[in-house]
């Protein structure tokens, strides 16, 4: 959904790239920003030791093309008869989704419209978007997503990176050590049942016990965090923040934390002020456009993790995976392999009598 975020006068403008709002800098002047030096090194760490979990958000989506809820909205609207302002006006956006649901009986049609306008020209769309290529880069072994749609998947699919996908409790199984497994936390249109869409689906996944849930909390307590594509103006993402924050807050262990780190782009010294205050790392990029902002963030992280992978045999093809943007080419890596056997032979062979 297209949320104000400021122009350089601090006046408020919307952004189709990412729909994530900021409140413009305060009279003392903006925030420093984080996203250099050692801020992020423990991030960087954790992601060159493939032990980093990242979270994507719609804005990531709606650098795609992907329709705001306010046209999903408009479109409800008319399947009901509505005038769409008329009928925004009446409710929240998963309110309306639940009264479409209650009068159809289903989100099954409504399911269908969104999988079909989401994915209009989706090869090409996800070959020329440089967050989706960074992502697959990167390799994280955890992707948790609450966007429905299949870019992440499509990604992986174009750059040959292997994933597996968990959208509902039977997929949790679907584990592969050293494959990224992409976790569709508000569901997935090849199953009605998972998708989180009204507002009782909503406070649902609030409660935070369901299967996915707790795979979430038990992902989010050993890993490295990294939130992109999110307003946390959302109150679902900030609940779940502060519930990370509850569980070690105050715990004998607190000191073993693993880092969490949201991007919000422009500097909003309230919404950081607040997450510094649940032990959360704001990242914030200068840039004038927000997208470009979180494009600069994921390079400037894949350099850093190159950097420290330079020169290392077993840099799994320099790239997020065999085969995958910037892999190395299969003679050299077959090269590689052939002087690690090597070694291990001239270790293994009997010593001479002495």
């Amino acid at each position: 959904m297209q949320t104000p975020y400021p122009r350089p006068d601090g006046r408020a403008r919307s952004s189709p790239a990412t729909g994530m709002a900021f409140a413009p800098p305060t009279a003392t002047g903006p925030l420093r920003a984080l996203t250099g030096g050692t801020g992020m090194q423990e991030l960087v760490n954790a992601i060159r030791k493939r032990n980093a979990l990242l979270f994507v958000g719609a804005g990531v989506s709606m650098n795609l093309g992907v329709p705001s809820w306010q046209q999903l909205t408009a479109h409800i609207a008319e399947r009901l008869g509505h005038e769409p302002a008329e009928f925004a006006a009446l409710g929240e956006d998963q309110i309306l989704a639940e009264y479409y649901a209650l009068q159809t009986g289903s989100i099954g049609p409504l399911r269908s419209w969104m999988d079909v306008e989401w994915h209009r020209d989706a090869a090409e769309k996800v070959r020329r978007s440089d967050l989706h290529r960074l992502i697959v880069r990167l390799a994280f072994p955890i992707i948790y997503t609450t966007n429905y749609d299949r870019y992440l998947e499509l990604a992986h699919e174009a750059y040959g990176a292997k994933y597996t996908k968990v959208a509902n409790l039977g997929e949790m199984t679907a584990e592969t050590p050293g494959v990224t497994q992409i976790v569709k936390f508000h569901g997935d249109f090849e199953d009605d049942s998972s998708i989180v869409l009204t507002e009782s689906s909503h406070f649902e996944r609030l409660s935070l016990e369901g299967p996915l849930d707790l795979k979430l909390r038990a992902d989010l307590l050993g890993r490295v965090s990294l939130f992109v594509g999110y307003s946390v103006s959302d109150v679902s993402i900030r609940y779940l923040l502060y519930r990370l924050h509850k569980l070690w807050e105050g715990s004998a262990y607190a000191r073993a934390r693993p880092r969490v780190y949201v991007f919000l782009g422009r500097p909003n010294p309230v919404q950081a002020r607040v997450l510094a205050s649940w032990g959360i790392v704001p990242l914030i990029s200068e840039a004038e456009d927000v997208g470009e902002g979180l494009k600069q963030l994921l390079e400037q992280l894949d350099r850093q993790v190159r950097r420290g992978k330079e020169g290392r045999d077993d840099d799994p093809a320099g790239s997020g995976g065999a085969g995958g943007p910037g892999a190395a080419p299969a003679d050299t890596r077959t090269a590689r392999a052939r002087r690690r056997r090597g070694k291990r032979k001239e270790t293994d062979s009997p010593r001479p009598p002495g």
